[in-house]
């Protein structure tokens, strides 16, 4: 197991990573929790808990998501999903999730989540979203007070075992003007294509809404290019295992030579985001074909080779972990520095689905911040 600095301090300069502006593309509301939170809320609505201490329920939720397999992992969610049913649930957890962000020196997030999944106490779609809202601005605002500044935005999301893509589209759409900026499908990936999502694609395109889905985690370079071209995927959601597309002709002692496959030609080339979460994608066995330790993770291989990388969480609560965490690891195992850091928070500022004069203010506020440090 990697080992990582406990200060999270760059090896070298010293830089306090937490301090640096970070920009997270790929984090679910769901998976986002503090588990003293979930004990409240569950004792509240009469859900049971497995632990009622908040270490031992951290520690919970670690474990049973550290199983790889996707399938397994998703199951930790039915006890999230089961305490964000009540309008004051889903606030809470969203203020307290921009809270959590703002603390990690997150400038900007996007929080995507499956409103469907929030219905069971009578609440309507629409009602959830602004729930959600509610609480985002109110964690802005909690923020502010404490001195940081952030901004978030809302991905919608559909769940792509479900048949209800197009409603759920439309409701994004509904919400576009306050708070939404995009639409994704997560869940069980493999069996079940973007293409199953066609005409909520269709819809959405007509919309000029921006989309991420994810693909290439649990399924490969066939759902990637189901995203992309039945999808229109503008980020990948994890997207690692577009490294299957990627052939290694040869190695000598200071180059490696790859050829790329067509998916992964078109996805450099167009510069199309890859929303990559190192600890997640190692619990669920996204990275199997390679290795079972973050050094054998294709991130550094993608991003030598100049894809557009971005790191990300996933879910901070099953993987124990937060964005200043996610880099310290991958500094540890790749030996990055502030530059590459940079380059990585620049990448995924310039993927946000912000309108470009916002993602040009962002990215300044990157370039500053890093110029501080």
């Amino acid at each position: 197991m990697n080992t990582i600095p406990t200060e999270y301090r760059l090896e070298g300069d010293g830089a306090n990573i937490q301090a640096l502006p970070k920009v997270s593309l790929h984090d679910h509301l769901d998976g986002g929790l503090r588990p003293q939170t979930i004990i409240e809320l569950a004792d509240a609505a009469g859900v049971d808990v497995p632990v009622h201490d908040a270490d031992e329920l951290g520690s919970w939720f670690a474990e049973k998501a550290d199983s790889g397999s996707l399938v397994e992992y998703l199951k930790t969610f039915d006890l999230t999903t089961a305490v964000m049913q009540t309008r004051e649930g889903l606030t809470r957890v969203a203020r307290e999730f921009v809270q959590d962000l703002a603390a990690d020196g997150v400038v900007y997030g996007e929080v995507r989540w499956a409103p469907e999944q929030h219905l069971a106490r009578g609440l309507s779609l629409d009602e959830v979203v602004e729930a959600v809202q509610t609480g985002l601005d109110e964690g802005i605002d909690d923020a502010r007070s404490q001195g940081h500044a952030i901004r978030t935005g809302q991905l919608v999301t559909a769940m792509r075992h479900a048949d209800r893509g197009l409603e759920i589209a439309e409701l994004a759409v509904r919400h576009r003007d306050r708070g939404v900026v995009g639409f994704d499908i997560a869940g069980a990936e493999a069996g079940f294509p973007a293409s199953r999502h066609r005409t909520a694609f269709d819809f959405l395109a007509g919309q000029y809404l921006p989309v991420t889905v994810h693909a290439g985690e649990a399924d490969g370079l066939e759902s990637i290019r189901s995203a992309l071209f039945d999808g229109r995927a503008l980020r990948l959601g994890h997207g690692v295992r577009l490294a299957e597309d990627l052939t290694i002709e040869r190695q000598d002692d200071e180059n490696t030579y790859v050829s790329l496959g067509p998916i992964a030609q078109w996805v450099r080339d167009r510069e199309i985001a890859l929303e990559l979460s190192p600890s997640s994608n190692l619990q669920t066995g996204a990275i199997e074909a390679w290795g079972d330790e973050l050094i054998d993770h294709p991130f550094d291989l993608l991003y030598q080779l100049g894809f557009r990388v971005t790191v990300n969480t996933d879910n901070r609560l099953q993987s124990a972990t937060s964005l200043t965490r996610e880099l310290a690891l991958l500094a540890d195992a790749f030996g990055y520095d502030l530059d590459d850091f940079e380059t990585f928070q620049l990448n995924a500022a310039a993927a946000t689905f912000l309108p470009l004069d916002d993602r040009e203010e962002l990215a300044e506020v990157i370039r500053e911040g890093f110029d501080e440090a």
